[in-house]
């Protein structure tokens, strides 16, 4: 195995039926991983594009809001590949309202998927992953796990806690051949930000352009949007050998947000 190829190896994506996830679930593949998919919806289009590259695809549906089911995603998704080295926690949902009116269970549902689930998928691999004498974990946070903005309190109080979450995980797993670690990144193009532009402009009178250039992109200096495919080519390298030093980090990906 060369330090560009992940051939050989078996990873879990979390949320990868769409978006970032999918992107993720592309190049771990195209880089010879076999690959778990998760999500919502029809998985078949998913399933059909990633097994293009010519590994193994396989589709392990779970409720990911529910604890043992997320812990059972992990130990399934063991089973279909026949190891497990490699776990992406991706999934996550959003909503967007004041504290005072923050529905209380929107924010136990963002808690048990942004934030809690990767705490059971983690505490289920980690064990397989000792086992096996190496591992990698990312966790997709967010801009918003380094810092805040108004109306999205279950969502960052999720994401700072996914990063503390990392961080811990990466002490305990200092002496092993397992790395943890995270990507922060800002806006990306993906059907999750798609719902926000048209929330945003409903609750404005504005236009979804409108709402791009001066709400969305607004915390990001560059003015674009980050690609998903940027988030998974980062992604690859923390799981190849040359990252092997990396862990227990935060990579923010944010047009340069959290410059400021």
């Amino acid at each position: 195995m060369t330090e560009a190829s992940l051939a050989g190896r078996k990873a879990a994506v979390t949320g990868s039926t769409s978006g970032i996830g999918l992107a993720i679930a592309h190049a771990l593949a195209q880089a010879g991983a076999d690959v778990v998919l998760n999500g919502f919806g029809d998985a078949a289009p998913a399933i059909s594009a990633v097994s293009a590259h010519g590994t193994a695809v396989h589709f392990v549906g779970a409720d990911l809001s529910d604890g043992a089911a997320a812990q059972q995603f992990v130990i399934d998704a063991q089973a279909a590949l026949g190891g497990l080295d490699i776990l992406v926690n991706n999934a996550g949902i959003q909503h967007v309202a004041p504290v005072d009116q923050f529905p209380d269970a929107k924010w136990d549902a963002i808690i048990a998927i942004n934030l809690s689930s990767n705490f059971h998928t983690m505490k289920a691999v980690i064990p397989m992953m000792k086992q096996a004498g190496w591992g990698r974990i990312i966790n997709i946070a967010s801009a918003h796990g380094l810092v805040a903005s108004p109306f999205k309190s279950a969502y960052v109080a999720a994401k700072h806690g996914v990063l503390g979450l990392t961080k811990s995980a990466a002490l305990e797993l200092a002496e092993t051949a397992i790395t943890v670690n995270a990507i922060c990144p800002g806006f990306v193009n993906t059907p999750l930000v798609a719902g926000q532009i048209a929330d945003q402009a409903k609750a404005n009178a504005m236009s979804e352009e409108r709402v791009v250039k001066e709400i969305i992109l607004a915390s990001q200096p560059t003015r674009r949007f980050i690609q998903p495919e940027h988030v998974a080519a980062m992604t690859v390298f923390l799981c190849t050998e040359a990252a092997s030093g990396m862990t227990g980090s935060a990579y923010s990906m944010d047009g340069g947000w959290t410059a400021r």
